[in-house]
This record gives C-alpha cells, sequence and structure tokens, in this order.
C-alpha cells in the first residue's frame, strides 16, 4: 500500500444475514421484479467476500464494512411499538408485513450509496472527506445513515487524516445518494483530481425530471456535500442525468456509467446535454481524458440495465490501462458480451475483463459497483485507517467461517417472523465487531436488548 500516487481502495459491503427478496426500491427494475423470491443470505455473502478476497489477490487495497442491525427494532421503538424486542416483531410483521420487511432490508450492502468521498488531494484542509448519504427516497435506505456514520467514525477514526460528516437534512430538496452519483477523476489518486456530481433534478428552479420513475439526487444536495469538502469550482463538474433512462431504470448513474482515473465509461444516454458535459470534463482533466461511449445502436438502455454492464469495477492497472470486473449477467446478455469483445479488440483505456458471479445480491437490484464505496488514500491515510477491516488472507478464512456459521442457507419474507431470528443476527454481528475491531456501534451493544 505504499504507492507514492497514492491508491485506490475499494470498501466492500459484506451481505448481512437478513439478505431477502423484498422489493422495496420502486424504479429499481431488477428488486421489484425478484421480490418475493427465495434468498440465500450464506451464498450471497460468501459471492461477495469471493470478490473481495480477489481482488486483494491481485494487489489491491480492499476494506470490509459490515452490515447494519436488522430487524431494525430501535426504530420500531421509534414509530410507537412497546414490549420486548420479540414483541415488537411480532406485532409489526403480523399487522404491516411490508413495515417488516423493510425494517430487516439488508441493503446497506450498496455500499456506493453509504457516503461521499473526496480525497484529501482535492479537499481545502487536505483531509479525506466523507459525507454519509440521507437516502431519503426510500423508507428501507432513509433508515441506514445513523448507523453508516458510526461505522465509517469507527474505520476512519484518524481525524487528523479523515472527517466524517453526518447526513445532509432528510428533506426531498437534498436527497443524497452518495457516491452511486459520483465518480472522481485524476491522474494518481493523491494528487488534485476532477470530481464529477450526477444528479438527477434540481429542487429549485429545475425544468426537467423523469415522469415514470423518482430521481432521487438533486443538485442541490451535490453543491451542499461540494462545499462541505472544499471543493475547487474549477475542478468540479455538475451533470443531470438523463431523464429518459432513470424512466426506463437507471435509478443510480452508476447503472449507465463508470469512471476512473482519465476514463469514463459511458452509454451515449446517460447523460442530459452529453456533449457539454463531456467538454467541461475534458477542459478540467485535460487532454488525456478518454472517453468510451457505448451507442445505443450496440447496446440498448434495457440491455445495460439488465446486464448491469456499467455498474461495473474500472480497476487501475501498472500499464495505464484499466480492467473491468463485470456481472457474470454480461455474459449472459448477447449484445453486451459482444459489445465487449469489440472493446478489448481495439485497445483502448481497456484492456482486460473480469468475470465475477454475484447473483444473489445482483436479484436484489444492484452490481459489483454497488457493493463498493470507493476511498481514494495516500500511503500515510491508508496506514491510519482500522488495519484490521483490509482483506487479506486471514480475514476472509475468518469471515468465511462466521458466515458458514451464522448465516442461513434460505430466507423469504415470512421468515421474518422467526423469533430465533433476531437472536442469530445479534450473536453474529456482536461477534464480528471483535473480528473487526469496530467496538460497540450496534444499537444492541449500546443499549442493550430486551428479548
Amino acid at each position: 500500500m505504499h504507492n507514492p500516487h497514492g491508491l485506490e481502495a475499494n470498501f466492500d459491503g459484506l451481505v448481512g444475514p437478513t439478505h431477502h427478496y423484498g422489493g422495496h426500491s420502486f424504479g429499481n427494475v431488477a428488486s421489484t421484479g425478484n421480490a418475493k423470491l427465495v434468498a440465500n443470505p450464506r451464498e450471497a455473502a460468501l459471492q461477495g467476500l469471493a470478490k473481495m478476497k480477489a481482488l486483494a489477490d491481485m494487489g489491491y487495497a480492499q476494506g470490509v464494512l459490515p452490515p447494519q442491525e436488522r430487524p431494525a427494532t430501535w426504530l420500531m421503538r421509534e414509530l410507537g411499538y412497546t414490549g420486548s424486542d420479540k414483541e415488537i416483531i411480532a406485532a409489526v410483521g403480523n399487522t404491516h408485513p411490508g413495515y417488516l420487511s423493510a425494517m430487516c432490508s439488508a441493503s446497506s450492502m450498496w455500499t456506493a450509496n453509504a457516503a461521499t468521498v473526496s480525497p484529501s488531494g482535492d479537499t481545502s484542509d487536505g483531509r479525506v472527506h466523507f459525507s454519509v448519504a440521507n437516502l431519503q427516497n426510500k423508507f428501507h435506505r432513509a433508515i441506514e445513515h445513523r448507523q453508516t456514520e458510526r461505522t465509517l467514525k469507527a474505520i476512519f477514526s484518524n481525524e487528523q487524516h479523515f472527517s466524517v460528516h453526518s447526513a445532509l437534512p432528510m428533506m426531498a430538496a437534498f436527497g443524497d445518494e452518495g457516491a452511486a452519483n459520483h465518480t472522481r477523476f485524476c491522474r494518481h489518486y493523491a494528487e488534485q483530481g476532477v470530481e464529477f456530481f450526477v444528479y438527477g433534478r434540481q429542487h429549485w428552479g429545475g425544468q426537467v425530471e423523469p415522469q415514470r420513475f423518482p430521481a432521487r439526487h438533486t443538485l442541490e444536495a451535490s453543491q451542499a456535500v461540494a462545499r462541505r469538502h472544499g471543493l475547487r469550482a474549477s475542478h468540479t463538474v455538475y451533470a443531470q442525468q438523463n431523464p429518459a433512462v432513470i424512466d426506463a431504470g437507471v435509478f443510480h448513474n452508476d447503472v449507465i456509467a463508470v469512471g476512473n482515473q482519465n476514463v469514463l465509461f459511458c452509454h451515449e444516454q446517460a447523460f442530459l446535454n452529453a456533449q457539454y458535459v463531456y467538454a467541461d470534463l475534458q477542459g478540467k482533466l485535460g487532454a488525456d481524458f478518454e472517453l468510451i461511449e457505448v451507442p445505443s445502436s450496440a447496446v440498448s438502455v434495457a440491455d445495460a440495465v439488465k446486464s448491469y454492464l456499467f455498474n461495473s469495477q474500472l480497476l487501475a492497472k501498472e500499464n495505464g490501462k484499466q480492467r473491468l470486473l463485470v456481472p457474470e449477467e454480461c455474459r449472459n446478455t448477447p449484445t453486451v458480451w459482444a459489445y465487449l469483445q469489440q472493446l478489448l479488440s481495439e485497445g483502448r483505456g481497456i484492456d482486460e475483463l473480469l468475470v465475477f458471479d454475484l447473483k444473489q445480491s445482483m436479484q436484489n437490484g444492484g452490481g459489483p459497483a454497488c457493493l463498493r464505496l470507493r476511498v481514494a488514500l495516500s500511503a500515510q491515510e491508508a496506514a491510519a485507517v482500522n488495519p484490521a477491516v483490509w482483506m487479506n488472507n486471514g480475514l476472509f478464512e475468518r469471515l468465511t467461517d462466521w458466515v458458514k456459521r451464522h448465516y442461513r442457507d434460505r430466507l423469504q419474507e415470512t421468515d421474518l417472523l422467526d423469533p430465533h431470528l433476531v437472536d442469530e443476527v445479534r450473536t453474529a454481528l456482536d461477534e464480528l465487531t471483535h473480528i473487526l475491531h469496530l467496538g460497540a456501534i450496534y444499537p444492541f451493544q449500546r443499549h442493550g436488548s430486551d428479548l
């Protein structure tokens, strides 16, 4: 991790033990389309761990972010339910099963939505800044931000190097979906870069919005994050996502575009007024900005959404090119696979393909890029991260054993009423906080539990 140019670390969300297909995310075609299927939390977590281990083995800095406590009994109490935790879970499940399913969601595994991260090379005080996303558009996600803040502060606790900001106000005007709508371009990770914020709508003064599905992220939220982080206007670009693709199921920018270093890989319909966006990026990044724009004639928006082609990971290589990590669904979508073979043959910014099986989590509406929060760090900053969260052979073995001992191999909505589930989850999470040296970050650890 001692690269003089800095490094980009991926912090992947560990899929939680209550992973099930609740179909809570209106506007996310995969999420709603697979509602009520039987999930396999154990396999989902192991698939995610395999991806983390593979990247660590390739030499990438790979961290682990823990799941959140679910069922969210603390929230049930805030909503007026009383009694023991198990009595509350029974009451919620028997009267409002949709409530219970949402309050058991394992959606925090999508850590691309955990926060927006600005590396120290971009910020006015020379620290790495994190702004926790409020995710206010979806109930099951809007309940994550308090735990996300506690988790990030446990991992990035050194205030000399890191600043973790609370979520923006929980209002539609400041809808903030985190890094899923943010990309950073740079030559070297530790140096000044160009931060690229993509929004779905403008709350004040906006004209164009999607008609079918909600635009979850506002320009006003992105501007507030940029101010908090002390970003320079000369190195910041704002772009509106094309409303038509939001209505086609592209609920976040990272479903239609991905960037890393000097490369932007996107669909031609990704942005409103795309040519102006590209010109702004090129003007601020410089002549070596490389655009790989996929035409609709090669890959339709529908096939891009189905395959999660752009919800992929661009991984920097020592030869100056990029690896593209895609899900198995890309191989199973003929137009997408044909395009990728053509792209590799052209020898442009992407010269290698990695394919991973992430079906269990994919069916809940997110691909490889949703599972990770990118954090660019200097060598000194990497050394200041909680060392217990870095993936290596020992941690992989411990977490694999942990998952196999604590996770069920099938879970559906009706199982959420099982009174034993909450005990299983808390036992697992309590052990996990010791493995990752996180301290008492969960509500049941901080306030006790009444079972």
